[in-house]
């Protein structure tokens, strides 16, 4: 009995879908498919990163900024905050963001009462052939953060943040219970032999087993043109959107050009105490980790 007490059951969801370059067209997709993710009882539902078109980040462009919008009043949050409230869900909303001469690779949390809980704006600004991103975004000046949701307290963070483990550790560190990624990742342009969908899994994998905490990732699928200064360039964008349970372990998973509603339930009472009984957090040393404040190792 004491055991059942402790219990806390969630249902979160991840979103798949291929983006056409129309923002209605896309937004309309994302809320037939959060509410397909609501009908198979989920309570948190995470859509992909900058979901209202296509990632425009494969070429630099100055036309692209008009893309970006401010926070305040962003029209596709507020149909967002309308759905959850409707629905009782949670949905963190990636967006691209204007903030006076700024901009960010942001996502506003909407709680299940459809109040903006606040954003989160991505850290770590990739900057190679097909995802030129430095060109577009500042580095976020948020920090990472979680957020107090009727369901859990999360952490989400942004694409290329799932690389870096030291994100996800802070998120737990704060109380996050469940791990976000909203990611937009594919082919590499400059050598279509690379393919890094594995090495994306078995990373965030590593980050669920590490902090002993659930997490859910969501990618798009399908193929994006782009011209850019030296003529088009493609990305097969490979999906394979999934949510790993706490100790790492797929639980939930799609292909790599399905439309997909993934679902999961977890007990985070019960992942609680697992996660205070493996001692990860009990046995860490804060007092050796200075190294990690340098970029060269150096103290």
């Amino acid at each position: 009995m004491e055991m059942e007490g402790r219990r806390r059951e969630v249902v979160v969801s991840s979103l798949q879908f291929a983006c056409s370059d129309d923002i209605s067209t896309n937004v309309a997709a994302a809320e037939r498919l959060v509410r397909e993710a609501h009908a198979k009882g989920a309570n948190i539902v995470l859509i992909q990163e900058l979901f209202e078109g296509y990632y425009f980040c494969q070429a630099q462009r100055e036309d692209f900024f008009k893309r970006a919008k401010p926070y305040k009043n962003h029209p596709t949050i507020a149909r967002m905050q309308k759905l959850a409230k409707e629905l009782g869900v949670v949905i963190p909303v990636s967006f691209f963001e204007e903030a006076n001469a700024a901009h960010y690779n942001s996502i506003a949390i909407i709680d299940a009462d459809g109040t903006d809980l606040g954003i989160y704006r991505k850290s770590h600004i990739p900057d190679g052939p097909g995802y030129q991103e430095k060109f577009y975004f500042n580095p976020g000046d948020t920090g990472f953060k979680v957020f107090q949701t009727k369901f859990a307290k999360i952490g989400v963070a942004i694409c290329w943040d799932q690389w870096f483990p030291e994100a996800a550790r802070a998120m737990v560190l704060q109380g996050a219970e469940i791990l976000f990624y909203p990611t937009a990742i594919g082919s590499e342009p400059q050598d279509q032999g690379l393919d890094s969908r594995d090495h994306w899994r078995r990373v965030m994998q590593g980050h669920a087993g590490a902090n002993v905490v659930p997490l859910v990732a969501s990618n798009r699928i399908g193929k994006e043109i782009i011209e850019t200064e030296h003529g088009p360039s493609q990305i097969t964008f490979y999906g394979t959107s999934f949510i790993a349970g706490p100790t790492g372990e797929i639980v939930a998973e799609a292909d790599d050009k399905s439309e997909a509603v993934l679902v999961a339930q977890f007990d985070l009472g019960m992942i609680k105490s697992k996660r205070q009984s493996w001692g990860v957090f009990r046995d860490r040393r804060p007092d050796l980790y200075k190294v990690l404040l340098t970029m060269d190792g150096n103290i």
